[in-house]
């Protein structure tokens, strides 16, 4: 039930120039599953309803960005390392939380794999000393940001980034410029934003006061309530005693402005909804506050909202929803009641501790162990420890759900050993059976798990630093996306994690990745084999994936 396969490492590469997937779905100017294809602004290439887009941050930084023993990082620390790609990730070696700020390309490719073009993100005006142009950026190498959610109407695109220049460094730790954490090492301010493209192509952001000390990391609108409803977390000081750093986590309700940015003065962070564990049966310890919810994806289906969490030592990492009705788990799990209305406002707080009503549960079927007891390694049972990311709805009864990878890169015989041994890292499969939902299987053979692959343009042999070999390999997937076809199969398509030779393997080069499951399916196909679309160039990092906004579900 849990076999691999692995990619030979001298397997050449394939990229989106000419790649073909192991099954035909041909791009089209009028195509079945949406409309006409909408004009692009400035000229740019049409967006083509049925076409999928890549989200993917591109290093700009130079080697005179930072002078080792000279520049003082934000945190205090001094670099030991400059600004060229890849080494000037060594400087997470003194400052944990070391990123740089990089522009947010949204690539346009056929299902098959051919490039059609690229979408940039505002990035403004580099030489601006003070906020007042349009700007949206991603922080490089934050491997956890840029999801891509197509809106429940199909009218938009949305994701998460950073209101700062590119180049800028350390702004994935910063606070925000309205919840202020004096604790935080990294104490400059910088607003999360949300960004949305629509079907003309054309951008807009929002700017929030939330995630203050940490990242946002995906967002979807509804187009029928107008808000967007996004994931993240917060909070990089010891002062949880700041109230803004724990309402302003997890999961979030932003109201899109409406202004160009210069323009918007967002108040403070509005939480749609929070969990604790003392909402399971035997625990009275309340976790970190602040913590407990830190989530890494968001979807909607069916009026119901839902979220993951996949990292962290506090709270569950699993499958949850939000529960406007206060009646569908009265001990934590439970499943949606029918017709229960999506939040529209602001969950309720304490104003003395921050912390959000808790209106969340655990879905019925996924796990629920605390992750402070969960010390098992992927053995293939579910109810261990898992990553969970995106998921996706292939109808009521079939859900998929993005798993990372264990982010181990435990290395011996030319293998990455302790990620080559997972069975869970991949997409799994989940069945809604009586009311529970059962696990079925993973998607993972084809993705060559801990198998080292070359990339062009990163450095040969071993990295000195961190004693790994500069060749990163697959971990597992965070984001992904999906579409039901007509003879009844899934076209699946995920962003790959990495475990590598950088000293921050969010910086690895990573690939986009296809594979066909059987919808009706409970156990896995033989030839559920993935296959590789696009293997990231040194310096770029895919991080998310969805259909063109035009695309019906």
């Amino acid at each position: 039930m849990f076999d691999r396969s692995s990619r030979p490492a001298g397997l050449a590469r394939r990229g989106v120039l000419g790649a073909a997937a192991s099954f035909a779905i041909v791009a089209c100017t009028v195509c079945a599953t949406g409309g006409p294809a909408q004009a692009a602004s400035a000229g740019r290439a049409p967006l083509v309803p049925g076409n999928l887009l890549v989200s993917r941050v591109h290093y700009t930084g130079t080697a005179s960005l930072i002078t080792p023993g000279t520049t003082v990082l934000p945190t205090g620390a001094v670099a030991v390392a400059d600004g060229s790609f890849a080494h000037v990730w060594d400087n997470v070696s003194v400052d944990e939380n070391f990123g740089v700020t990089a522009p947010i390309h949204l690539d346009q490719i056929t299902p098959s794999g051919k490039v059609v073009g690229s979408v940039t993100a505002p990035v403004g005006n580099p030489d601006a000393a003070s906020r007042g142009h349009d700007q949206l950026v991603g922080s490089f190498s934050s491997k956890s940001e840029l999801a891509l959610n197509l809106s429940t109407g199909g009218n938009a695109v949305t994701f998460m980034g950073y209101v700062a220049p590119p180049n800028t460094l350390d702004a994935s730790n910063s606070n925000t410029p309205g919840v202020f954490d004096p604790t935080n090492p990294d104490a400059q301010s910088v607003y999360r934003a949300v960004g949305e493209l629509d079907t003309n192509g054309k951008f807009s952001v929002t700017e929030t006061n939330a995630y203050s000390g940490d990242n946002g990391r995906a967002a979807v609108l509804d187009d029928s309530t107008g808000r967007y409803y996004t994931a993240g977390n917060s909070n990089n000081g010891d002062g949880t005693s700041v109230p803004g750093t724990i309402y302003g986590t997890g999961a979030q309700l932003v109201t899109p402005a409406g202004r160009p940015e210069q323009a918007q003065d967002p108040g403070q962070p509005t939480p749609v909804g929070g969990f604790s564990v003392t909402q399971l049966p035997g625990i009275t310890k309340a976790d970190k506050l602040g913590k407990d919810t830190n989530f890494a994806g968001v979807t909607l289906h069916d009026g119901v909202l839902y979220y993951t969490k996949g990292s962290g030592s506090n709270g569950v990492d699993t499958v949850y929803f939000v529960d406007t009705t206060g009646t569908a788990c009265p001990n934590g799990v439970g499943t949606p009641a029918p017709g229960a209305p999506l939040p529209t406002e602001a969950d309720t707080y304490d104003a003395a501790t921050g912390q959000p009503a808790d209106n969340m549960c655990i879905l019925s079927g996924f796990p629920t162990a605390p992750a402070k007891s969960v010390k098992t390694p992927d053995t293939g049972a579910p109810s261990n420890a898992a990553s969970f990311g995106a998921i996706w709805f292939a109808d009521p009864t079939t859900m998929y759900v993005g798993d990372a990878g264990n982010g181990d890169d435990t290395y011996a015989g030319g293998t990455f050993t302790a990620a080559a041994a997972q069975n869970l890292a991949g997409i799994q499969k989940w069945s809604l059976v009586n009311g529970t939902w059962t696990y079925d299987y993973t998607l993972n053979t084809g993705l060559g798990l801990g198998v080292p692959y070359t990339v062009p343009g990163l450095p040969a042999g071993t990295n000195p630093v961190t004693g790994r070999p500069w060749t990163p390999a697959v971990d597992g997937i965070r984001n992904f996306t999906g579409r039901v076809n007509a003879d009844g199969s899934v076209s699946l398509y995920g962003v790959t994690t990495s475990v590598g030779g950088v000293s921050d393997y969010g910086a690895d080069p990573n690939k986009l990745v296809t594979v066909t499951d059987d919808l009706a399916a409970t156990r896995r196909p033989a030839g559920a084999t993935f296959t590789t679309l696009e293997t990231a160039s040194a310096g770029d990092g895919l991080r998310g994936v969805s259909a063109t906004p035009g695309t019906t579900r």
